[in-house]
């Protein structure tokens, strides 16, 4: 079984009497459709709809979630949480004795959780503490994500810079659209309804490697750029020989698809594809279709 610690991620347990009621009310996904084994995609957004932090989270005894989130953003997201806690009977752990492993390929190992952000199939897991000794590489783990399109902060696109439906969190169950107010609500769902969303997470295929995207820390503008006819459509994020997630414009996309205009990285020709599990086509217009 391929597994690979992840040293650039954290553990945060939330518990206590009133942590369902705070996640819930707080943080885009559906907390009650959590399921023991199961790490659901989620993100607490800014008031204007975009994310400001995005992690795992999974259910951890009766009253405790655990959220797996990147280790540089740990401590401020702990602090944006107690903003949160006014008089909640709830607390913030940090466990910093527990390793975060990915782990991918086959059935799931014992005490594993499946990673939502992936189609069942591809049979990706994540487990906490475990004393496996894993023996995957950090590319390898880049390829799983980029070949079912998911996407992540820091390596895909920048906190604050996207709203969920650009990263597919409407499609892979990291937003609920049913369960009432949490902090950026009405714009994610002022988008659903109006179907508005103009960015998708694809993945890209050259012929060529693709040189690793390097990003300028004062910015969020990235230095590898697609382009179609001399015109930007969107940037890479994680690269893996000739494949890369991207974040793009899908009307400018799908214009130049109907042009027959080549979509370029430098000098290389690549391909668009919007990832299969998500229902979504540039040819048929639904990339930006709210759920019926």
């Amino acid at each position: 079984m391929p597994a690979l610690i992840l040293p650039d991620r954290s553990l945060i347990r939330v518990e206590g009497a009133d942590a369902q009621h705070f996640l819930q009310n707080l943080i885009t996904t559906n907390i009650d459709a959590i399921a023991p084994g199961e790490a659901w995609p989620a993100a607490l957004l800014t008031p204007q709809g975009k994310i400001l932090f995005d992690f795992l989270i999974s259910k951890s005894g009766e009253t405790g979630y655990d959220c797996d989130i990147r280790a540089d953003q740990a401590a401020d997201f702990i602090r944006r949480l107690t903003l949160y806690k006014l008089r909640a009977s709830v607390e913030f752990n940090l466990l910093e004795d527990q390793p975060v492993i990915a782990a991918w390929d086959e059935d799931a190992p014992q005490g594993a959780l499946r990673d939502r952000r992936f189609p069942e199939e591809a049979d990706v897991w994540r487990l906490y503490g475990n004393e496996a000794m894993p023996d995957g590489k950090p590319a390898d783990w880049d390829a799983v994500r980029i070949a079912h399109g998911v996407a992540e902060s820091g390596s895909d696109f920048a906190l604050s810079d996207v709203f969920p439906h650009d990263v597919l969190m409407d499609r892979n169950g990291g937003v609920d659209f049913r369960k009432g107010c949490y902090v950026g609500q009405e714009v994610v769902s002022r988008m659903q309804h109006r179907g508005t969303a103009r960015r998708r997470v694809v993945t890209l295929t050259a012929q060529t490697d693709l040189p690793a995207r390097t990003r300028n820390e004062n910015s969020n503008e990235d230095e590898l750029s697609i382009m179609a006819g001399g015109k930007p459509v969107g940037s890479i994020g994680s690269t893996a020989g000739g494949s890369a997630l991207a974040i793009v414009r899908t009307d400018r996309v799908a214009d130049a698809l109907s042009q027959g205009t080549p979509l370029t990285v430098g000098d290389a020709q690549v391909t668009l594809s919007l990832p299969g599990w998500t229902g979504l086509s540039f040819n048929s217009g639904d990339t930006n279709t709210p759920d019926k």
